[in-house]
This record gives structure tokens, C-alpha cells and sequence, in this order.
């Protein structure tokens, strides 16, 4: 798509990808690199290609679609790939990937935007172990560094907060369980609470599960999403507008992922907004998508990407405006009802600060009065509305019961069945141990009759030596006994 003016975006059709025709020299096509938009400009940096981890600084300018390449007054970054760039007080700080730099632990380096000046900062506290492919997520104050794979290629599932205001790390103990280990996921915040982790993948498995941590109570929960299936992949890039995360591309080493998702973080519920054909650059992986408002509307903006071969297509979506839903407290239906039926307890049981003094005007008394009746009637409408909630949750809670009942059914047969298996096996195991007792037996009798056969051989041997020398001894007489005779002869005849 071409630019029309500077206001070309206003004429998108809604949820759909328009690939953007850009002027200038276009930056080297690549994957795994940074990418975050900045007052309608999106920043472009490090990444790699053909196996070499790339170190330049690209800028597109999203009102004149134009590309350019910003130079570092002082510092020098690192050509590092898998890396994680956040925005914080104009500046852009980089965390972890992989680079010819070794170091055991994570490196924080930062770009001043005014400046244009690099270094690295220094951090306290329990420095993480270097890494790549791992998600960083802003935290109020504080960065959220999940899983990730070390220099040699251990895999992660730990949990790391950077406070940026100390710059000291800190590591996080979990409850429940934890996600598998994994990489190149991708993560989002969700009501200044949640945070949400989907997909990745280890050395044999990609993923498409989605994890939740409270990051007031440390605990682990894994939800089950609503809506359009959610397809194993790694490699993918997200980004949150609202209560909504767009999820795009990636892949699983043998194609990549065509589907756009959005993922209503409130509901839970996962539907498929665009699809892509072929060997589309949307459909690859390590592809990065930021969000840009421009004139006060966002816009998805996705770059890069590999599926067979590097991208350095610039495309934008202009994503339906959507009603904005109160945050769901992700917690299961039976802790929802308990907390539902605290607070009814407590409504019933707070005492309401009414003025009932004496006063010389009745007619307050009676306005008064009335009020009060319908403060009343009002808390009454509340508690029926309560009433109706912790029904609506108890209901909640008894189906989820009969479905957890069908399940420990469904296991208790299955765990009947895989019994007599294994009994049927370990029947077959002591008929095999005691036919290899038999042939263990057998041989040994083998070996000895071996052994047996080896002394008559030798015996053999001896008996033939013996009668080889036999028969040269009787040869030796024969001979003696014609030369006797010969001379016998001639004596007679002479």
C-alpha cells in the first residue's frame, strides 16, 4: 500500500493485513530481533541472518513510510539476537539474547533517545543466568524476565524481577506448578496482575498452552481458553491493547502459523481475526508486532521473520475497536464463590453510619426516613443480585464437580485397565525369566560338555602322536629286517 498523504491509515479496513510500500533504502531482512514503537515510529534493532547476529539501529517513520538508520554518538551494542528491548523514561533498555559477547549472567544496556549514547548498566542483586528466546514483560516499575535457553542450551522456566528504579534482581519462589521449561514464547500483563505466558517450545516440543501467574500470590494456574483452536507454535510475537492480545506467526520448524489470534484476556476466550496464505511473511518465525497510535487510534505493526526465508516487509492491521470488559480475577469457579459469599456475609453484617438525632423539622424526619428506606431497598436489590451471583457460581461449581467426577471416573478405568495390563505383563516377564533360567541352564551344561570335548581332544591328539610314532618305529624294523635278509641271501648264493 502506498501513502496517500500523511493520514493513509485512516482508510484501513478493520482487522485485516495491508503489506506498506515504503521509499528509501530498506534496512537487511531478519529475524529475532527488537522492535518497539515510539511516538508513530517503530525501532528496529539487532536480530540475525544467516546465522550472524546483527547490531544496527532501523527507524520507519509510519506517517512518511520511510526507512532510516540511526548512528550511536558514544557506546558500542552488541550484534545480539533473541534479545528483549523495553521503553523506560526515554530510554530503550536491552535484556539477555545471544551474542559473541559471552557473559555468565544476564547484561542490561541502554540507549538514551535524546542522546543517542549506549552502555551498559550496572545491576545488583542475584544476577540471572544469560539466556535468549526468554519473555520480558513491564511491571509497574519492575521487569518480569520467564524461562528462556543458556549458552548451552539448558532450557528455563524460571522467574526474575529487575527493579528499575534499584536496578537490582531479585528471583521469585512459585506455587503450583510452573510451566515446562521453554523458549521463544511469548508473555503479556493483564489487569496490573496477571501474567500470561503462551506457547514456546523445548528441543522436540512446541507448545500451545497458556499459563498464569498472580503476581499478588506467586501461584501458578494453567486455564483453559474458549473460542478458535490454539495451534503448538514457538517463535510468535504479541502485543495488548486493552484487555485484548494479538498473537502473530510463528511456527514449529516446519511451517509457520497463517492464523492471527486475538486473545480476550477477561474472558478467556481465543478467536481468529485474519489468515494468511502460503509462505506469507506473516506467517513466520521471529517476526516482532508493536502497537502504534496514531491520531489516536492503534494499529498493529509487524516486521521481519523467517519461514524458509529472512523478511523485511513492514505490514499494519487496524485491529475493530472493542468493548472494554471488567478485569476477570483468574482463579477457579469455587474460589470465586467463596469469595463472593465473604463479601455478601460482610454486606450483611456492616453497620451503616445513619444520623437518627432529633431534629425541630419533621419534614427532614420524614425525608430522612425515606432515604433510609430506600438506602434498604437498595442493599436489599444488592443482596439479591448476590444471591443471584453466588447461585450462578454454585451452579458453576457443581457442574465443574460432575466434570472433575467424569474425569476420576475416565482415570479410574483407565488405571483399571493399564493394571491388568501390567499384570498381564509382568506375567509374561516371569514366564521370560524362567525361560532364560532354562537357557542359562542349557548352557552351562553346553559349556561343560565343551570342556569335555576340549580333554578328548587333547586325548586324540595324544593317541594320534602316539600312533604316528608307532607306525615310524615299525617302519624302522621293517626296514632293518629286509636289509638282514638281503644280506643272508647274498651269503647263501655266494
Amino acid at each position: 500500500m502506498g501513502s496517500d498523504g500523511q493520514n493513509w491509515y485512516l482508510g484501513l479496513t478493520y482487522d485485516q493485513w495491508v503489506p506498506l510500500s515504503v521509499s528509501g533504502p530498506t534496512p537487511a531482512a531478519r529475524y529475532k530481533h527488537a522492535a518497539v514503537t515510539v511516538d508513530g515510529k517503530l525501532y528496529i534493532i539487532g536480530g540475525s541472518r544467516n546465522g550472524r547476529y546483527l547490531s544496527d539501529i532501523q527507524v520507519f517513520d509510519l506517517k512518511s513510510l520511510t526507512w532510516s538508520t540511526i548512528k550511536l554518538n558514544s557506546g558500542v551494542l552488541p550484534a545480539t539476537s533473541g534479545h528483549n528491548m523495553i521503553l523506560w523514561e526515554n530510554k530503550f533498555l536491552f535484556l539477555a539474547g545471544h551474542s559473541k559477547d559471552v557473559s555468565d549472567t544476564v547484561t542490561v544496556r541502554f540507549i538514551d533517545l535524546q542522546s543517542y549514547e549506549c552502555g551498559v548498566i550496572e545491576t545488583l542483586g542475584k544476577l540471572p543466568v544469560a539466556r535468549g528466546g526468554q519473555s520480558v514483560t513491564l511491571f509497574g516499575s519492575k521487569l518480569i524476565m520467564f524461562g528462556g535457553e543458556d549458552q548451552h542450551r539448558r532450557l528455563l522456566n524460571d522467574i526474575s524481577v529487575l527493579d528499575l528504579e534499584t536496578m537490582t534482581w531479585s528471583t521469585v519462589e512459585t506455587m503450583q506448578t510452573s510451566p515446562a521449561p521453554r523458549f521463544d514464547h511469548t508473555a503479556a500483563l493483564h489487569a496490573d496482575r496477571y501474567l500470561l505466558i503462551l506457547g514456546g517450545c523445548s528441543h522436540s516440543i512446541f507448545f500451545n498452552d497458556l499459563h498464569v501467574l498472580d503476581l499478588e500470590t506467586m501461584e501458578w494456574s494453567q486455564p483453559q481458553l474458549q473460542g478458535d483452536l490454539v495451534s503448538p507454535r514457538a517463535g510468535h510475537a504479541g502485543v495488548t491493547i486493552g484487555d485484548n492480545w494479538y498473537i502473530v506467526g510463528g511456527g514449529d520448524n516446519k511451517s509457520g502459523v497463517p492464523e492471527t489470534l486475538m486473545l480476550n484476556m477477561s474472558k478467556l476466550v481465543v478467536s481468529v481475526l485474519a489468515t494468511v496464505k502460503g509462505r506469507d511473511p506473516l506467517a513466520s518465525e521471529g517476526l516482532s508486532v508493536s502497537s502504534a497510535s496514531l491520531d489516536g487510534e492503534n494499529f498493529l505493526v509487524a516486521f521481519g521473520g523467517y519461514n524458509g526465508k529472512y523478511n523485511n516487509e513492514v505490514y499494519v492491521m487496524r485491529p475493530k475497536p472493542r468493548d472494554v470488559l471488567h478485569p476477570k480475577i483468574l482463579q477457579s469457579p469455587a474460589a470465586e464463590a467463596a469469595a463472593a459469599s465473604v463479601r455478601a456475609a460482610y454486606a450483611l453484617t456492616k453497620p451503616e453510619k445513619l444520623d437518627l438525632s432529633e431534629r425541630e423539622d419533621s419534614s427532614f424526619k420524614e425525608v430522612h426516613v425515606d432515604n433510609i428506606q430506600q438506602h434498604l431497598l437498595a442493599e436489599i436489590s444488592a443482596l439479591g443480585e448476590q444471591k443471584k451471583a453466588l447461585e450462578s457460581s454454585l451452579a458453576d461449581v457443581r457442574a465443574e464437580n460432575d466434570d472433575l467426577r467424569n474425569k476420576i471416573e475416565d482415570v479410574n478405568t483407565t488405571h483399571a485397565d493399564l493394571s491388568k495390563e501390567l499384570q498381564s505383563v509382568q506375567g509374561q516377564l516371569i514366564s521370560e525369566r524362567s525361560r532364560c533360567a532354562k537357557l542359562e541352564a542349557q548352557i552351562a551344561e553346553l559349556q561343560k560338555m565343551l570342556e569335555s570335548m576340549q580333554s578328548i581332544e587333547e586325548e586324540v591328539q595324544a593317541l594320534r602322536k602316539e600312533k604316528s610314532e608307532l607306525e615310524r618305529d615299525m617302519e624302522r624294523v621293517s626296514s632293518v629286517q629286509k636289509q638282514g635278509s638281503g644280506s643272508a641271501w647274498k651269503w647263501i648264493t655266494g
